[in-house]
């Protein structure tokens, strides 16, 4: 059984950090693309960041650039996402998510649509 498992959420100050863990279980993690997605509330799901645990591409939606770090630890089979300066508007619940590595690339590593597996999502509160 597949299975996705978010952690780290929490309660944090503008200009703070968090470190989310998404970790693997039921596949072969090296196969996979893992993808970080958040919603706030009455917005879309949007993708923020995603890496190809094979050969180590990575995605960043301009609005994390720069302040989002995503990393994977292949032996353990778990994805994070290392969040700085973080901002109000980064309030939101964070997905992981993960697709078969071929059906994305680089430019289409932030399509919701393309993953077939995901977490039940972790919230991140931003307070000004």
């Amino acid at each position: 059984e597949v299975q996705l498992v978010e952690s780290g959420g929490g309660l944090v100050q503008a200009g703070g950090s968090l470190r989310l863990s998404c970790a693997a279980s039921g596949f072969t993690f090296d196969d996979y693309a893992i993808g970080w997605f958040r919603q706030a509330p009455g917005k879309e799901r949007e993708g923020v960041s995603c890496i190809s645990s094979s050969d180590g591409s990575t995605y960043y939606a301009d609005s994390v650039k720069g302040r989002f770090t995503i990393s994977s630890d292949n032996a353990k089979n778990t994805v994070y996402l290392q969040m700085n300066s973080l901002k109000p508007e980064d309030t939101a619940v964070y997905y992981c998510a993960a697709t078969w590595k071929a059906s994305v690339t680089i430019a289409t590593m932030p399509h919701t649509s393309l993953y077939d597996y995901w977490g039940q999502g972790t919230q991140v509160t931003v307070s000004s």
